[in-house]
């Protein structure tokens, strides 16, 4: 009895080939911790907008705390630290990292599932990111620049009312980003005064992606 083979094509190898060498790298953050010293209510007392981030790199472990404390999973059910209505979750989060020890400068976008960052474009894109779409100097100084983006599609069964709950959620994922910054020693504030359409073009994002916030982080001078 012969055993039958199947015949893949050669196209159809290459093809899978081409596609596996070109998915994006992903680089695995550092666990998150959950039991740090720094009280909530310190964090609460303590933090202030910071508009002048020292330029000192940060650290790999740094950002992924961060990434953690605004949209990390929480949990085996994939609850995130930040609520989400009826557990939509259209948050997405990218790093614009100019300056972090041990990840190249490039935009990334963070992967709560995984705790991981995609790289999304390499290379330094604060300064592309600032003039194209904030106009604000001072942010393409930050080592580090987070944004805070949305998927519009996904609130659709919150009709009209989608669009606040969006921005309500970006709020609750961005203040767990300040606290966890202020208990680090770091510093960040909530740039709004943007180009939404000019800045989702600096980063490359899709029209269906709209960015809803620019956090700009970093040591304290």
């Amino acid at each position: 009895m012969r055993t039958k083979f199947a015949v893949v094509p050669i196209a159809l190898l290459a093809a899978a080939s081409l596609a596996f060498a070109a998915a994006p790298a992903a680089t695995p953050l550092p666990a998150p911790k959950t039991d740090g010293q720094f009280a909530v209510e310190k964090a609460l007392k303590e933090r202030r907008s910071l508009r002048a981030p020292a330029p000192t790199p940060l650290t790999l472990e740094e950002i992924g705390q961060l990434c953690w404390a605004a949209q990390g999973v929480t949990d085996a059910k994939g609850h995130r630290t930040a609520s989400s209505a009826m557990a939509t979750y259209p948050l997405e989060l990218y790093v614009i990292a100019g300056a972090v020890e041990g990840l190249a400068p490039g935009l990334y976008r963070y992967e709560p599932a995984s705790h991981a960052l995609t790289l999304v474009a390499a290379g330094d894109k604060r300064d592309e990111f600032v003039g194209k779409g904030i106009g604000q100097g001072w942010v393409k100084k930050a080592p580090a620049i987070f944004v805070l983006a949305g998927l519009p599609a996904k609130m659709a069964r919150m009709k009209d009312r989608g669009p606040q709950f969006m921005a309500i959620e970006a709020g609750l994922a961005a203040q767990g980003f300040f606290l966890q910054a202020t208990a680090r020693g770091l510093g960040s504030t909530y740039v709004g005064g943007f180009d939404p359409a000019a800045a989702r073009a600096a980063l490359g994002l899709p029209a269906t992606t709209e960015v809803l916030g620019v956090l700009p982080v970093g040591r304290k001078p």
